[in-house]
């Protein structure tokens, strides 16, 4: 069962995900803000990291881009899941060492996939 990790400080958006995820036979870790996402990962290595940006203190891009950085999390592959959706955004997102990026609310079919086709399963 692969495990991912849920970094997004709204309580009601880790709600739904953790929803999709577990009701499609995945592990789910959660963590509040960029910087417990940073720790939670270094100390979980999940399979797979969805991560939102629009955060208080170290927000979804920088906490990506440490994770990226980092020898003991660099293999982990990061899902941005923003309300931001400019081009830009994701563009930047990409460039921090994002695997894809998805706008919120995110559809559960379009979640699926998109974890499926990164984790090979």
């Amino acid at each position: 069962m692969s495990k991912i990790l849920i970094v997004d400080d709204s309580p009601t958006e880790t709600h739904v995900l953790t929803t999709i995820l577990e009701s499609n036979n995945y592990q789910v870790v959660t963590a509040e803000s960029g910087e417990e996402g940073v720790s939670v990962a270094k100390e979980e290595l999940p399979d797979l990291v969805l991560m939102d940006v629009v955060m208080p203190g170290l927000n979804g891009f920088q906490a990506t881009r440490q994770l990226k950085k980092s020898p003991e999390t660099a293999h982990i592959p990061v899902v941005i899941v923003t309300t931001k959706d400019q081009e830009t955004d994701k563009i930047w997102g990409m460039r921090q060492g994002a695997k894809d990026y998805l706008t919120k609310p995110v559809e559960e079919g379009n979640l699926i996939s998109t974890i499926q086709a990164i984790l090979g399963s």
